[in-house]
């Protein structure tokens, strides 16, 4: 306690300890009263409050320094419950003030004492760009730093400014150690380990390209982190990672800490379901599946059905469906062992407790329709209900006469003045919506009755404001499904209903449709004097409906029958002791629960006189309860804790009033658990005006079970009330131990009195079969009696699951032979036969098998410093369930004047609080600005619609802090790898008897004419000669006319120009970069170099509007492939020479640069011959996705044989036609611009994919005018298609575009193919006849260019025609991919991702599976690293450095054991093999190559391999505003970069939502979560996202991120 900071200690000292605020004069309390009540409606600043505060106590201050320190700390502790506490006379107070309620002295303490406990714990803070603090105030605006990169200070920076500004963080380590301790303890070791311990390295991120200053701050905050982080260090020996910016192959991916104290897994786990991972075993029907259908016919639908269910069962090697829906996520779980210390309950089995018999009233009326006649005929001046104003003036008196008469009219209008066509609208039993505000209680009652008499049902619902309310869509299904057709409603609310442009009141959303009838005087007709309502004996019939919200928001309506309203009443007057002609006082909702117990229904019972006070009135002035008591000298009060809290805010006005007129003061929520202090408060303050303390009378009740206990009022000669403290740790073990040495965490509740009159009470457990709890256990509170509910109208499952629970004893007897009501209380039955009550259901949330209350998390919430913090209190828990467990998620309002640090600094103290009392931890905390939580219609927060609206990402906070690290202990266990040797895999395969996975093309058919080439420059001089006006190429533009056009003469002419223009400027072997635009220039000067004997180098142009980041990389190309002059048109030339070109690059350093637009026409001299086929032909440039820019040698050789592969596997001759939609760069794009034409003497249609930004849809118009069978694009031009024209399908219809002459559209690229788009694509344009097969992709590397190209034209496929299912597609099970297992699954099963063919293996091209680490071959089912051989794979890497050595292995390696002597080259790529069903034209079984991903790309975390495509694709599923993402890692946290496509305000909601799909899909905790905004992931040319730039840019922070958010 001492170590409380020093301010702490001064604010302690100003405020008055109760010893000496008895001497402040009387003015000067009242305006220290009022200065609170500023402060806790926001009206002035804690800075303003402080201010006067002093002054007004200055004069004072003496008086007070001499008393004892650290005596004031605790009386300022227990002062704080009863100190002047703020309230609110003159604004309308906002709904629920919980703050207060929730503070008994004993919980602040307790939070005060747990904090001291923890001091401060370092967390790095979250950052967030300025536009985002919706509310943050000015002084909390720190000033942008001159000094940094951005025009904001991003995450990094922040942080690291943070760490030397805030007070709070100076406190050394202790508080980490313990905030950690419990995660490194016992079972969860294994479990967090790998994901949260940091490197040693960890703290000294450097990053290299930004300034200085930028790479200290990154310091500064990767210590925070990684100090954050150490605590949890176990062995961890691996090297720091490198985190520099310009690494080469980054060695972080490869990071596995060896996390030495896991446990081991049994050695058979990586084995156990080897038997079902063959991948070849899964027949497609067969020879012999119709011998099984003897007898039935085949050409039936059903039979086929029969059929496909018979192939299925044939292929056995797949698991059988139903294994899938069983989820297998126990056995990878940590299984968390319980506890041997944990308390256990000991006691008794409880007996059930009977409530004294219900007396026997000789003139009871037999319903209550009969009481209701007799009052109003024999007393009809009676009072029955006065109704208030706003201002707390009686509006009206309603007289039981006038009830008796009003209703009997209403009730006669129902049922004979409204009809449809003749029809009565309602008869006897029909359901009728009362739909009235809450100041209008006669009207209420009037149409409650009236419906009685009527016999008709009535349920009475909330009025509806708007058509969004909260709830009001389920209460809308309410409706509809008690089949409402017609609503009750006063002529006032209805002229206040939304309306619909007709002027009838608009239908809401979800409601059925209503005919709205306003129950006031002129609408009602005077029966005839014959007419009487029939009275009967209460019966069975339903009486009326009423509503209420479960804990996931749906809404029930719970029947309650005539007898049963009647026993009630009964069962009441019994317990209260009501007598004739009392008054009683209301501030409860009359519609419902006990308002409409106590102050509708057993008031008539009795000929009472009910005072209504309407919450509005509450909200002005919340007194007016009591003045009404005073006033009216009323026996009874019913009231909720609340009420009596708001009342001790008012003080002032207390003057003159006694409460000694009352009898029983019923707290209707007596079992709440904050309702004891209200009760406490409540009574130091009134007992002195009258109030007697055993009036106090709380009460527990349920809408199900209706009132179930009551403390009885003093008269009655009861046992004295009872108080107990529990633990809570024993709580959450549902076990009652009255707590003696750990004052930390208690709950003090009081009892709810004895069970009801004629009732039998007993306790069972909550989950299973009812069995009677224990009498030291707390369960679920059952009541068998006729005073119940009787169903849930409609739902006969729910109701016999609630309604007719029967208790068994431990050895399986029944308790009784009557059924029990659930109550949805927690409680159990205390001395004297007392009941208490310790928590709700829907308030229960069980984590890792503990209980917790929600209730009391909120009270410990509360109780933290500094309390005015949250909002009027406002603050909603409630746990959501990620990962097979139940999740805590704190939600509160901030006070609109709260800084960022101020938010901060509470968010982790409320943290601290609640891991320490509760001992558990909070899985989100999130604060939202003051007035946007959904709110309940009676005040409260809604909370089913707060959680709806978190899981949805449509709460918007301004502040979030997420703890999965500490929360999340059941991750399945890390993968430990077990080291195989090559024999034991050997052995291996062939017991599993698997085959090595290895598949080829077909060989290299016999020579034809144009083979005999060996260089491809010769191909095109001799196709000058053979055939020289043959059209070879033809260039569209933008608006798909033909741009340029080049036959094999002109394109050889401008080439020999070319070559002459070199002839005198270069020698043989230069290298030579040329940059243009695509089109016939690029390549006539490709071969004008071939002919020079120059080596050419294509570049990609500049971007003229974006020189800044593309002509780097032009330069950076030209440097590293030491071209000696670029080749150019004029304009570009000019361009790299210009002053914006010396901004980005240093312009003199170019070498010689020549535009090829005029050339002379020289005949050129003797052309160059190259002396050997092996000679470097051109050098292919690109960057990689990890940023890694890469050159290839490509031979004379490599060049011809890639040409001949192409062109046999397409079928490619000089009178075909393609069209190419490709960058022509590098890759597939180049060979098919440049070199394919040329060779194989095809036509091509270029269009270059820049054009289709301007006019979406050139290419497949082009595709369509042309006729062409074979096309080529990318992903990016694919997507464009699908976004830009997926609307415009019909239009392009019109203009008579065309797809059906489309054998093949082939996607080229180097990834994973991207199998939603290509789906999207197809569906799209099959409106414009693309077949739905003609869509295929292609896998080439750097190290070859092209290995699968085509589709199949197969055998099998003619047979099935369009209708059987595609071929390519295999779903795999993600889980066993992600320990290189590839096991087939079933579509839709769970954890299943599909997995596209890559396309046909080229001929020539050999293929094997390799272990990345062992360097062996693997067998059919493993995933493993793509290597290839093939005459056309590139010669080897081309780099300045010379360091060929590092990646010679990439381009000549060979096999550690089997086949040794191949030479093969490393594609990079991990990807499986599979034997399909399918045959290819020759009748071959055609081998399937499909790629799974990068190798470079792949995260180890935990052990275990994950693509970052597959986290993607789930995060961008799990909110609509996200527009793209892309994941890394960094020190071995998972970072989550996601643009939002939306309003920032929606930033925030997106990382809860990142955090819970990522652990769900993939039991991965994400580390931090960047929001930025669209557009900031760089993207390559080829669509691909480049993760490791966007990694430099985020530890250089140069991403201005709308929020960064470190998951603690």
């Amino acid at each position: 306690m001492a170590e409380r900071t020093s301010t702490g200690l001064l604010t302690m000292m100003l405020e008055p300890t109760p010893a000496v605020a008895m001497t402040l004069p009387a003015e000067v309390r009242e305006k220290l009263a009022e200065l609170e009540l500023e402060l806790s409606e926001g009206d002035i600043t804690q800075k303003g409050y402080e201010k006067k505060r002093g002054k007004l106590l200055a004069p004072y201050i003496p008086q007070i320094q001499g008393v004892d320190p650290s005596l004031q700390i605790d009386n300022r502790i227990q002062a704080s419950s009863q100190a002047v506490l703020p309230g609110s006379k003159h604004k309308s107070r906002a709904a629920n003030t919980r703050d207060e309620r929730f503070r008994s002295d004993l919980h602040t303490e307790a939070v005060q004492a747990a904090l001291a406990k923890y001091k401060e714990r370092k967390m790095p803070m979250p950052s967030k760009r300025r536009s985002v603090l919706v509310q943050s105030s000015v002084e909390a605006c720190t000033p942008p730093d001159t000094s940094s990169a951005s025009e904001d200070e991003g995450s990094l920076r922040r942080q690291g400014r943070l760490a030397t500004s805030t007070p709070y963080q100076g406190h050394g380590h202790p508080a980490v150690e313990h905030w950690f301790n419990r995660v490194i303890q016992g079972s969860s070791t294994s479990s967090s380990a790998s994901s949260t311990s940091s490197h040693p390295g960890g703290r000294s991120v450097t990053t290299t390209n930004t300034t200085a200053h930028a790479a200290l701050n990154a310091n500064a905050a990767a210590t925070a982190l990684a100090d954050l982080m150490a605590h949890t260090q176990l062995d961890n020996h691996s090297a720091p990672p490198d985190v520099t910016g310009l690494s080469e192959r980054s060695s972080l991916h490869a990071e596995r800490p060896q996390v030495a104290s896991v446990r081991g897994i049994p050695r058979g786990y990586n084995h156990q379901t080897s038997v079902m991972e063959t991948a070849d075993g899964c027949e497609w029907g067969g020879e012999g599946s119709l011998s099984l259908m003897d007898g039935v016919p085949v050409n039936s639908r059903v039979s086929s059905k029969i059929q496909q269910l018979l192939n299925t069962l044939k292929r056995p090697k797949r698991p059988p469906l139903r294994e899938f829906f069983v989820d297998d996520f126990e056995e990878l779980m940590d299984v968390q062992q319980p506890d041997p210390n944990q308390p256990k309950p000991e006691g008794q089995q409880m007996s059930p407790l009977e409530g004294e018999p219900l007396g026997v009233v000789t003139n009871w009326p037999p319903s209550l329709p009969a009481a209701l006649q007799r009052w109003g005929t024999t007393q009809p001046k009676s009072p029955c209900l006065t109704a208030l104003d706003n201002a707390g003036k009686p509006v009206y008196t309603l007289t039981y006469g006038k009830l008796w008469t009003r209703s009997h009219k209403l009730a006669y209008t129902l049922l004979n003045k409204l009809s449809t066509r003749n029809e009565p609208l309602l008869m006897p039993g029909d359901r009728v919506a009362l739909v009235f505000p809450n100041n209008d209680p006669v009207m209420f009652m009037v149409a409650f009755y009236g419906c009685l008499l009527a016999e008709l049902v009535p349920v009475p619902i909330e009025v509806p404001l708007t058509r969004k309310d909260a709830g009001s869509q389920q209460i809308g299904f309410l409706l509809g499904s008690c089949g409402v057709t017609l609503a009750l409603t006063t002529d006032a609310c209805q002229k206040g209903l939304p309306k619909a442009q007709t002027g009838e009141v608009a239908t809401f959303k979800g409601w059925p449709r209503l005919l709205w009838f306003v129950t006031d005087g002129k609408h009602v007709v005077k029966p005839p004097k014959d007419w009487h309502p029939p009275i009967r004996e209460a019966s069975n019939d339903i009486a009326y409906i009423e509503y209420k919200t479960s804990k996931e928001g749906s809404t029930m309506g719970i029947t309650v029958s005539n007898s049963a309203m009647l026993a009630h009443c009964h069962s009441l007057t019994q317990a209260c002791g009501y007598t004739e002609a009392e008054t009683i006082t209301n501030v409860l909702d009359f519609k419902r629960e006990a308002g409409l117990w106590h102050g509708v229904l057993t008031s008539v019972m009795n000929r009472m006189h009910v005072i209504s006070i309407p919450y509005s009135l509450m909200k002005v002035n919340p007194l007016s309860w009591i003045q009404k008591v005073h006033t009216y000298k009323a026996r009874v009060a019913v009231v909720k804790s609340r009420d009596m809290h708001w009342s001790l805010l008012a003080q002032r006005d207390q003057r003159d009033i006694s409460l000694s007129s009352l009898r029983m003061l019923i707290v209707a929520d007596g079992a709440n658990p904050w309702s004891i202090s209200s009760c406490d408060a409540f009574l130091n303050v009134f007992q002195a005006r009258g109030l007697r303390p055993e009036v106090i009378c709380p009460c527990a009740s349920s809408s199900e079970a209706m009132t179930v206990a009551i403390r009885r009022p003093p008269e009655m000669g009861v046992p004295p009330p009872g108080k107990a403290v529990l633990s809570m740790g024993g709580l959450s073990h549902s076990v009652i131990r009255v707590d003696t040495e750990e004052k930390l965490s208690v709950l003090t509740v009081q009892d709810v009195g004895q069970v009801m009159p004629g009732a039998l009470v007993c306790v069972v457990r909550v989950e299973g079969t009812p069995y009677l709890c224990h009498t030291d256990e707390v369960g679920e509170i059952c009541l068998s009696s006729g005073t119940t509910g009787v169903a849930y109208y409609g739902l006969p499952g729910m109701t016999k699951n609630i309604f007719e629970t029967i208790p068994v004893t431990s050895s399986g007897v029944p308790v009784s032979d009557r059924p029990f009501t659930r109550t949805s209380l927690l409680g159990f039955v205390g001395p004297d036969s007392l009941v208490f009550v310790v928590g709700k259901m829907e308030g229960l949330m069980v984590v890792s098998g503990r209980r917790h209350n929600a209730d009391d998390v909120v009270a410990t919430a509360l109780a933290v410093e500094p309390m005015k913090f949250v909002y009027r209190g406002r603050i909603a828990v409630f746990s959501v369930s990620v990962l097979h467990d139940e999740r805590i998620v704190v939600v509160a309002e901030q006070r609109p004047d709260a800084s960022e640090e101020d938010s901060f600094q509470w968010m982790s103290r409320v943290l601290q609080a609640i891991d320490s009392i509760h001992q558990v931890g909070v899985y989100c905390l999130a604060l939202v600005p003051a007035n946007t939580l959904p709110k309940a219609p009676l005040g409260g927060i809604h909370i089913s619609e707060t959680k709806q609206r978190f899981l949805e990402g449509a709460l918007h906070p301004c502040n979030v802090l997420m703890c999965p690290h500490t929360c999340v202990t059941n991750l399945p266990k890390p993968r430990q790898k077990q080291p195989v040797g090559p024999a034991s895999m050997i052995v291996g395969n062939l017991v599993a008897g698997k085959r090595i996975a290895q598949a080829c093309g077909r060989d290299v058919a016999q020579l034809e004419d144009n083979d005999q080439f060996l260089y491809i420059q010769d191909v095109l001089q001799w196709r000058a000669q053979a055939t020289p006006d043959h059209p070879l190429f033809l260039v569209l533009n933008a608006k798909g006319t033909v741009a340029s056009t080049a036959s094999c003469l002109q394109l050889h002419k401008r080439a020999e120009r070319v070559a002459v223009a070199l002839m005198g400027r270069l020698n043989t072997g230069d290298h030579v970069a040329l940059v243009y635009p695509p089109g016939i220039d690029l390549i006539a000067t490709f071969y004008g170099c071939l002919y020079a004997g120059c080596v050419p180098v294509t570049v990609r142009p500049p971007h003229p509007q974006n020189l800044a980041t593309t002509l780097p990389t032009v330069k950076m190309i030209v440097e590293v492939s030491k071209s000696v002059c670029i080749l150019t048109t004029q304009a570009i030339m000019k361009l790299l020479k210009s002053k914006e070109a010396a901004a980005a690059v240093d312009v003199k350093s170019w070498p010689m640069v020549l535009d090829t637009d005029d050339l002379p026409r020289k005949k050129s001299p003797q052309m160059y011959k190259p002396p050997t086929p092996e000679m470097l032909a051109y050098l292919d440039f690109s960057v990689s996705t990890t940023g890694i820019l890469a050159g290839v040698k490509m031979s004379h050789a490599a060049t011809s044989a890639l040409c001949r592969s192409i062109k046999l596997q397409c079928e490619l001759y000089p009178s075909r036609q393609i069209a190419i939609c490709l960058d022509p760069y590098c890759g597939l794009g180049f060979a098919l611009w440049c070199l394919c034409s040329v060779y194989s003497g095809h036509q091509s249609i270029l269009v270059p994919p820049l054009e289709l930004e301007s006019n979406a849809s050139l290419w497949l118009a082009a595709v369509s005018q042309y006729k062409v069978r074979v096309t080529f694009c990318s992903y990016s031009v694919m997507e464009m298609c699908t976004k830009g024209l997926g609307s415009q399908t019909e239009a392009l219809r019109l203009r008579n575009v065309n797809l059906s002459c489309v054998r093949t559209c082939m996607v080229v690229a180097e990834e994973r193919p991207r199998i939603a788009l290509t789906q999207s694509f197809s569906k799209i344009f099959k409106d414009l006849g693309l077949s739905p097969r003609a869509v295929s992709t292609t896998f080439g590397c750097r190290v070859n260019v092209a290995i699968c190209l085509q589709p199949n034209r197969l055998g099998k496929l003619a047979e099935q025609g369009t209708a059987g299912p595609d071929p390519t597609t295999v779903y795999v099970d993600m889980r066993a991919l992600r320990h290189d297992r590839v096991r087939l699954v079933e579509r839709g099963s769970p954890h299943s991702l599909p997995l596209m063919e890559s396309g046909k293996i080229l001929p020539g091209v050999k293929v094997i599976i390799a272990n990345t680490e062992t360097k062996g071959p693997l067998g059919d089912s493993h995933l493993g690293e793509v290597w290839v051989s093939s005459p056309h794979n590139a010669t080897g890497y081309y780099t300045v450095y010379g360091e060929e050595a590092l990646h010679a292995d990439h381009f000549n390696t060979k096999l550690s054991f089997g086949d040794t002597q191949t030479v093969w080259a490393r594609t990079g790529y991990l990807g499986f093999l599979r034997r399909t069903e399918l045959t290819d034209a020759s009748g071959e079984r055609h081998d399937a190559l499909y790629v799974v991903g990068s190798l470079d790309e792949t995260l180890e975390l935990r052990g275990m391999r994950y693509h970052p495509i597959d986290i993607e694709t789930s995060v961008i599923r799990s909110h609509k505003s996200i527009a793209e993402c892309a994941v890394f890692t960094w020190t071995n946290l998972l970072v989550v970069v996601v643009e939002l496509e939306g309003s920032e305000q929606e930033a925030l909601d997106l990382v809860a939502l990142v955090t819970n799909v990522v652990l769900e899909e993939h039991y991965l905790i994400v580390g931090v979560v960047v929001v930025v905004d669209p557009g900031v992931i760089p993207i390559n040319s080829r669509g691909e996202k480049q993760r490791m730039h966007l990694r430099d840019g985020f530890l250089a922070d140069q991403l201005d991120p709308i929020y960064v958010a470190y998951n603690m």
